[in-house]
């Protein structure tokens, strides 16, 4: 059975995307494969689970509406301060249409927040 070997998110700085996604995640980089290899790939620290991602130069423009994005899970439940963490190194707030309104979320959903990454790739932060 196949398993994810890594994730490849498109972006227009590979250098910046990278820096963010290290700093958001906790991840580093991996050494290169071979000499003049310039893939930016980062993963989990050793001894950590996850998945690598790898920053793939692209050069179209983030979806509003992306049809796979990742789902962050905020440390201890803390959804506000991870956020403000998150906006910190460099995310921003988007206006997601899709929130639902006051009193008609379920009480089992978790809270969340949708931001985008410097390369204005969308993610979602939940308690």
């Amino acid at each position: 059975m196949a398993v994810f070997a890594q994730i490849s998110l498109g972006v227009d700085d590979c250098e910046r995307a990278a820096a963010f996604w290290a700093r958001a995640l906790g991840y580093v980089r991996r050494a290169p494969r071979w000499p003049g290899d310039d893939w930016i790939v980062l993963e989990p620290m050793p001894g950590a689970a996850g998945t690598a991602i790898a920053m793939d130069l692209s050069e179209t423009r983030p979806p509003e509406f992306p049809r796979i994005h990742f789902d962050l899970r905020a440390p201890d439940g803390d959804l506000d301060a991870e956020v403000d963490r998150l906006l910190a190194l460099g995310a921003t707030r988007v206006d997601w249409r899709f929130y639902p309104a006051p009193g008609e979320r379920h009480p089992a959903e978790p809270a969340y927040v949708v931001l985008a990454d410097p390369e204005g790739n969308r993610f979602c932060v939940s308690a």
